[in-house]
């Protein structure tokens, strides 16, 4: 199985089915996957070839679908971006996956427009909207000048059909590439976890589908089950009137991240539900740990168990998920789905029997490996299980808890930030001599970003000098909410700044908090 046969099977038992609902525009699954074909015709007509790049920066929107699934049915590989990186993250990037192609908005080429000549991969460059109008090819008139017949070649199911960016730094760019053959396994199993089906109406709302939850257990899932797919724009856009959304178009599903849920909670507890969400049957968080709290308070409020999901972009969406019945152990993310496999082992890759601690290690459709990085790969991959980086338990029943996290990630409202990133701009302030950035726990986005500064001999700086060096560099959400400023930093006996020590010494509270796990 690949994507390109999964849209076309059900575009021809669904056909007249709205697919895609986005403010007055529906298109039905006979609708995408013409337009699709379309945008695969102009594709090939440019030149682009099987395993060829196809940078995407673009917000969650009809077009990325359409986009999307135009790319992989030529046999390219889409390389959807985040919108909110600056041009030296996107740089980074580009001159890693050496895209032949780019696909942006209007307000996200400006930026990079001055320096696009120094990307020498990029031959064609296609723009949503007008600004550029004669610059640069114009996506509505590529796709309406282009045949809508289907394309005669078939990717393999072991065929790249998603090159993803994960946590690791923007500036050391580890890119996950998944299969046609996963990705498809994973939206199978999530929807069938879910009991979804061609009556659904699922939400996208502030998830977006450049990230591998939105992509695949939203995106992927409805479009393999033939539910509809209603996208809500996540900027100014209120809960207050998503909840609207939700009662006009009679939504069933919702997906999102903790920090979303939060503010849905908060929202209640202020200005109470005035709209009718009797149509809502399943609301699901995944991405950065769901406070035991706000699954209490959310049940309170809208009436349902909030299910808790865990997983990673190596292992293509999401590997765990708490019981649809809202019977699940509070605190636990869940059993592993179907195709699944979780185990905790030791330092040593030994299994650990229940309630023990150690790193989680999945198996089951992963990734390919990260791209042109075989060493990479080699650290996370060993004998077919994907070591996650992530500590937990599993207790006698199979259930999952996240204790803690081997690697250095910090999650912000569900969007993973690497802090080397952070450290290597800092860095460049002509009054840093070194700095550490770490993980600060916070009640609605998860966590925010705090750097420990310390000055050059003699220099003094304040806390907006140095965020500005960040805000010029990094995507908004990467910058310092705090600055603390330090006289040094404390060091391992192997001379690695010790973040333990710095957690302690500021009284930094831990962002896995105890739970009962048997």
């Amino acid at each position: 199985m690949n994507l390109k046969l999964m849209l076309e099977g059900v575009a021809g038992r669904y056909g007249k089915k709205t697919a895609i609902v986005s403010d007055d525009l529906r298109l039905s699954y006979t609708d995408l996957d013409e337009t699709s074909n379309r945008a695969a015709n102009a594709l090939i007509k440019m030149g682009v070839k099987k395993g060829d790049r196809i940078a995407m920066l673009l917000s969650n929107s009809p077009e990325f679908v359409i986009i999307y699934f135009g790319i992989v049915k030529t046999g390219a590989i889409p390389v959807p971006l985040d919108p909110k990186y600056k041009v030296g993250e996107l740089a980074s990037l580009f001159n890693d996956c050496l895209p032949k192609v780019l696909v942006a908005e209007s307000s996200e080429l400006e930026p990079l427009v001055p320096v696009l000549s120094g990307f020498k991969s990029i031959k064609r460059v296609i723009e949503l909207g007008s600004k550029y109008k004669g610059q640069f090819l114009g996506y509505q008139e590529i796709i309406a000048a282009s045949s809508a017949r289907r394309i005669d070649s078939e990717p393999a199911p072991e065929d790249i059909a998603l090159l993803l960016y994960t946590s690791a730094s923007s500036f050391r760019p580890r890119g996950v590439m998944l299969s046609h053959r996963s990705l498809v396994m994973e939206a199978v199993m999530s929807g069938d976890g879910y009991q979804q089906t061609d009556k659904d109406i699922m939400m996208l709302f502030a998830l977006p589908v450049y990230h591998v939850f939105g992509l695949v257990a939203v995106l992927l899932a409805s479009i393999n089950k033939a539910s509809t797919i209603v996208i809500v724009p996540g900027s100014g856009i209120s809960i207050n009137s998503f909840l609207a959304v939700i009662e006009r178009e009679r939504g069933t599903m919702w997906l999102g991240v903790p920090y979303i849920f939060a503010l849905a909670v908060d929202m209640a507890e202020k200005e109470g539900i005035k709209n009718d969400l009797s149509s809502l049957r399943l609301c699901a968080s995944a991405g950065a740990p769901l406070s035991v709290d706000i699954i209490r308070r959310f049940k309170q409020h809208y009436g349902f168990t909030l299910m808790d999901c865990w997983g990673l972009t190596e292992a293509v969406c999401h590997v765990t998920c708490s019981s649809l019945d809202g019977r699940g152990k509070p605190g636990s993310v869940g059993k592993a789905l179907s195709e699944w496999e979780v185990r905790i082992v030791d330092g040593n890759g030994r299994e650990l029997p229940p309630n023990q601690s150690g790193e989680v290690i999945v198996r089951g459709p992963i990734m390919e490996g990260y791209y042109n990085n075989p060493q990479a790969t080699a650290e996370v991959i060993k004998n077919g299980w994907l070591y996650t980086g992530d500590i937990g338990v599993v207790n006698e029943k199979g259930n999952l808890f996240l204790t803690g996290r081997k690697k250095e990630t910090i999650i912000i409202k569900g969007q993973n930030v690497h802090p080397s990133d952070i450290e290597d701009v800092l860095s460049t302030h002509p009054k840093v001599a070194e700095a550490a950035v770490i993980g600060i726990p916070d009640e609605l986005r998860g966590e925010v970003v705090g750097a420990v500064v310390v000055l050059k001999k003699g220099e003094i700086a304040t806390e907006q000098e140095i965020k500005r060096v960040c805000l010029e560099n990094l995507a908004s959400y990467k910058v310092p909410k705090q600055i603390i400023f330090m006289d040094s930093l404390p060091r391992t006996a192997s001379g690695k700044i010790d973040k333990a020590s710095i957690r302690e010494r500021l009284s930094i509270p831990p962002l896995f908090p105890e739970v009962a796990i048997s």
